[in-house]
């Protein structure tokens, strides 16, 4: 007996197999899965909230809001003084944890979380507005966490996996995920017949960016000039932008907790510490020239493409920077390496010759595992130490130990008297510093109290020298770390870790 198959069911039958196995569909699995483990990766990291940098600053903000929404004063030491660290977010986690009575770091958590799933958002968002590829906003995460360089780099603002790990509760993870829904919108108002409530809504959202997270305000803004100018606006289109410009400046004008527009004198102090942005470049940004290789081919295409305009309005901000000293600018970089991240994950499945497809996700994922092994230091937040292979344990770096031994002694209003690490942390808690652990360009007697301390802790201060500071500050407690103060007429009340004490002032 013979048996004959329609030619249509064999054809139907082999069809299915091939689609099954297209290494597109593959290729799309397997960047959502990776995509998902580095999100899982860090919400493991949210529950844990590892401290090191500035979350001691944003946790005194909260505590400050928290106990006076009105009326904080300075968030660091125990002065009436205006500070752009209370922002519209900051005020509304302060209003969190007054409504609930939360502890500050539970509400800081929740922040990471909502920052983390506005940066996830907005992501697929504006890259949804570039590419229609199914794979990309998985494949655009990726880039934007892994696609850095082959030594793990810190800072705020910075969106590679092993800086957000540590930075995910900060305004600025906020922020740039506000930006990104913010290109989105802009987009599609820039595209369309938006309305003047559009526009209005883009003019106050560009603000609250900007009074977030000022630095990351200036990514933003660089992203929205190029969307702005992709779009090739003629002369019916420009009252649009014109009016989302005007509401922005009347809120950043308005906005009552800082002078925003004080802050463009503030530079000056800030370039030091910012110089180390523009040290080591190619072992800290070097695996993003692929992305920029990949603008190439975008602006032969289109000389107005929103990627290659924003890639160039941040490589001038941050070269102008270098140039002229202002080293503060390199908190723009950003605005240089966005784009390029994303168009090396926009052109890893863009269409074409099967062989230059074929390389170009060879390049690009040779580059993912490359700076994934580099940031792979990160699983020591949420894996003990001791459980990671040595090769992995030596790429991670131990958070901070936090001061909360420090609270059943030290009560909310408390001066302490600190230095160095915990001038940054003992805020956190509730008391006050006498300087301020960060640069304050509204505390107008800050260099005077950085000598006081400078001062208190140095061998060979007589005892009455220590006593006026004392009085001068209100301070009742001291935590000295470095042991200078042994044998004084302080009296030892606590001991913590890294051998840590607090004093009680006679």
């Amino acid at each position: 007996m013979t048996v004959r198959f329609s030619s249509s069911v064999v054809s139907g039958r082999t069809g299915a197999r091939r689609a099954a196995v297209h290494p597109a569909a593959v290729g799309r699995t397997i960047a959502r899965v990776v995509a998902g483990l580095v999100l899982v990766l860090l919400v493991l990291v949210v529950v844990r909230l590892p401290w090191v940098g500035d979350l001691g600053i944003h946790a005194a903000t909260v505590q400050r809001l928290r106990h006076s929404p009105l009326d904080p004063g300075n968030p660091l030491v125990d002065a009436d003084t205006p500070s752009p660290y209370y922002s519209p977010w900051m005020l509304l986690l302060g209003g969190v944890a007054r409504v609930t009575g939360l502890g500050v770091f539970v509400v800081l958590r929740l922040a990471a979380a909502a920052g983390l799933a506005l940066l996830v958002t907005g992501v697929w968002r504006y890259v949804r507005t570039l590419s229609a590829q199914r794979a990309a906003p998985a494949l655009a995460l990726l880039s934007l966490l892994l696609l850095w360089g082959t030594t793990p780099f810190l800072w705020s603002g910075f969106p590679g996996l092993n800086s957000l790990a540590l930075t995910v509760a900060y305004p600025s993870t906020f922020t740039l995920g506000l930006a990104f829904h913010f290109w989105a919108w802009l987009t599609a108002a820039s595209r369309g017949a938006a309305g003047w409530g559009a526009w209005l809504g883009l003019g106050v959202l560009w603000a609250v960016i900007l009074l977030c997270h000022q630095f990351s305000g200036v990514v933003a803004s660089a992203g929205a000039v190029a969307t702005v100018v992709a779009a090739r606006p003629g002369r019916a289109t420009w009252p649009g932008p014109a009016v989302a410009l005007s509401a922005g400046v009347v809120v950043l004008w308005v906005w009552p907790y800082y002078d925003f527009f004080a802050l463009l004198g503030a530079g000056e102090g800030l370039e030091p510490v910012h110089r180390v942005l523009y040290a080591r470049p190619v072992a800290r940004y070097g695996l993003v020239l692929l992305g920029v290789a990949a603008l190439v081919p975008r602006w032969l295409r289109d000389r107005r493409d929103p990627l290659v305009v924003f890639f160039v309005l941040g490589t001038l901000i941050v070269s102008a920077g270098w140039l002229t000293g202002h080293y503060s600018w390199g908190r723009a970089l950003p605005a240089a390496l966005v784009p390029a991240q994303l168009a090396a994950a926009l052109a890893a499945g863009r269409a074409g010759r099967r062989w230059v497809r074929a390389g170009w996700a060879v390049l690009f994922t040779g580059a993912l595992v490359l700076g994934g092994w580099a940031q792979a230091g990160t699983l020591g937040y949420v894996v003990p130490r001791g459980a990671l292979p040595e090769v992995v344990a030596d790429r991670y770096r131990s958070p901070w130990t936090g001061y909360h031994w420090i609270t059943s002694w030290v009560r909310y209003g408390d001066v302490v008297m600190a230095e160095g690490r915990a001038a940054r942390q003992v805020p956190a808690y509730g008391g006050y510093t006498v300087a301020p652990g960060y640069p304050d360009f509204f505390l107008p007697d800050e260099g005077r109290r950085v000598a006081a301390t400078r001062a208190y802790f140095a061998e060979g201060t007589s005892e009455a020298v220590r006593r006026g500071v004392e009085r001068e500050y209100g301070v009742r407690w001291v935590v000295d770390r470095s042991g200078v103060l042994a044998g004084t007429a302080l009296r030892a009340v606590a001991r913590g870790p890294e051998g840590a004490v607090l004093y009680a002032v006679p």
